[in-house]
């Protein structure tokens, strides 16, 4: 079966030389192995094998993979183990999907600051959410959930952002008794944005006093 479009390495190898040239100072040795692993990926520049067809004697090359744990080609088998773990461990009860989103400025700073930043962003999302439930005007229960980095948009465009996938309730405080939250309704949106605005400002705030942001 043919492809259906581009492919992140279509876009890589169209793109890419551009991008490190705006980009190079802000790109780690890191992301910069990744880029040319994708880019790579099942060519010529990584060799291959001849396969041939026991009945009609067709042949095709196939080259080989890059292996690289953040390429799409390669990683399709993980990413379906990872769907079926995380779906051999969902409740009996509804869900929710929550997305913290940085501004556009911040999102800057993210983008020469990652380790840090996204460091913030993980930690702040998590006291928000758990903070927020374990408050008895609202839940009232310790939740548990798993969060998901994404720092790119549908538009390929720099938009950090976590998406927080969270059970509809959570444990009683002394852990006997499961408390779930009304129907369609798991904690309000401006309490929790008020927080987390609050959380990650202070915490961004003293990550710039210690020295612990850079700039290029």
């Amino acid at each position: 079966m043919g492809r259906s479009g581009p492919e992140v390495a279509d876009v890589f190898r169209h793109y890419g030389d551009g991008f490190r040239e705006r980009h190079g100072e802000s790109l780690s040795t890191a992301q910069r192995r990744v880029m040319t692993a994708i880019e790579i990926c099942r060519t010529a520049a990584l060799g291959g094998h001849v396969e041939k067809c026991d009945s009609c004697d067709h042949q095709r090359i196939s080259y080989c993979s890059c292996r690289n744990r953040h390429c799409p080609k390669c990683q399709s088998l993980d990413r379906a183990q990872w769907l079926d773990d995380r779906r051999a461990e969902i409740l009996d009860t509804q869900y929710f999907h929550v997305v913290f989103t940085l501004p556009q400025e911040m999102a800057a700073i993210a983008l020469q600051n990652k380790a840090v930043v996204y460091g913030i962003l993980f930690r702040t999302v998590a006291e928000t959410l758990r903070t927020i439930a374990a408050d008895p005007q609202h839940l009232g229960a310790e939740i548990g959930f798993f969060a998901v980095l994404h720092t790119w948009g549908s538009n390929l465009s720099h938009h950090p952002h976590l998406h927080c996938v969270i059970p509809g309730g959570g444990l009683s405080p002394d852990g006997g008794r499961w408390i779930a939250c009304r129907p369609g309704y798991f904690l309000p949106v401006q309490v929790l944005s008020r927080l987390f605005r609050r959380l990650f400002i202070e915490a961004l705030e003293k990550a710039f006093t210690t020295g612990a942001l850079k700039f290029f």
